[in-house]
């Protein structure tokens, strides 16, 4: 279980997340949803220490979450990667090996060969040797996904990942997710369009600063909730059983 205790966060000096208590429990995928600045980001940088707690506390099992690092993998928005950095698709998902190198190690024949496998889950192997600037926004996330395979975590943490990609790439990985899931690993993803909630997540969060709700979709995907989260930008939204969301 992921346990978050009195998580409060700042951001520029205003709050972003106020008094978030939540146990996540392992093994689910969950999607994390709300309006635009409600701190879904934001709530997975404070989970794993990218950005300041103002408060709070989050434990994995029972660990501190910042003692079992190596075992989370977290896969950013493209918008927090520096593009321009030279290096290529290979060596990118070469990199997802080093948090489990022992001190001063480097990546041998058995991190390089399940690195190729990695590569070939999300269908990249034919772009090994580009550099990362020159792809698409689909082929590029793809290649942040095979980086998260590549560390062998059985927590996932992704930020926004169907954001500007093609439909060929987001059936990949959402495929490569739910394969994840079934395999027992924990899937934590912040989402934007609920047209998708019900189709690629067990659980959802449901954020607007504060919690709004949480629990599996069918209960807690509802009308009231949506409404509670996001007022009036939806406007008049229906949540029709488990068929999705209708404006």
């Amino acid at each position: 279980m992921i346990q978050v205790r009195n998580l409060n966060v700042d951001y520029f000096g205003n709050s972003a997340l106020q008094q978030l208590d939540i146990d996540i429990p392992l093994g689910y995928s969950v999607g994390i949803i709300g309006p635009n600045g409600a701190g879904k980001s934001t709530f997975i940088k404070a989970l794993l220490g990218v950005i300041p707690r103002r408060s709070g506390t989050i434990l994995v099992n029972g660990t501190d979450i910042s003692q079992v690092k190596k075992d989370i993998a977290y896969v950013p928005q493209k918008s927090d990667v520096d593009l321009t950095f030279p290096i290529t698709v290979r060596d990118t998902v070469l990199t997802g090996t080093y948090p489990k190198l022992r001190l001063f190690r480097r990546p041998g024949k058995k991190e390089k060969e399940h690195v190729e496998r990695c590569m070939e889950m999300v269908d990249i192997r034919d772009l090994a040797h580009k550099q990362i600037s020159n792809l698409s926004g689909g082929q590029l996330q793809r290649v942040f996904i095979a980086r998260a395979l590549a560390q062998q975590a059985s927590i996932f943490f992704l930020d926004e990942p169907f954001v500007g990609i093609d439909l060929v790439s987001e059936r990949i990985i959402v495929d490569l997710l739910k394969k994840l899931r079934k395999e027992g690993k924990t899937i934590l993803v912040v989402h934007h369009d609920l047209h998708e909630v019900e189709e690629y997540f067990d659980k959802t969060i449901i954020l607007n600063k504060k919690l709004i709700a949480f629990g599996d979709v069918d209960t807690t995907f509802t009308s009231h909730n949506i409404q509670s989260a996001y007022g009036a930008s939806l406007g008049n939204v229906q949540i029709k059983g488990l068929g999705g969301v209708q404006a």
